[in-house]
């Protein structure tokens, strides 16, 4: 999708830099990609302790048997 931003010049080259890209697309995807990942493992922060599974891991790692 092309989308026309008004970027600071400053911050862009800083942060295109800072992660090694050569391209300010590649750049602002890596960033979009990274807030999003931050975000989910946020999520994913706030449920410690609130699921609870009861697994019997010992059993699970059984292969059943062959025929």
């Amino acid at each position: 999708m092309r989308t026309t931003l008004h970027l600071p010049d400053g911050l862009v080259e800083e942060a295109r830099t800072a992660v090694g890209f050569k391209s300010k697309t590649d750049t602002v995807v890596f960033a979009l990609r990274e807030v999003v990942r931050r975000s989910r493992v946020e999520e994913l922060k706030s449920m410690f302790g609130k699921v609870k599974i009861d697994l019997d891991i010992p059993k699970s790692r059984r292969r059943p048997p062959r025929p």
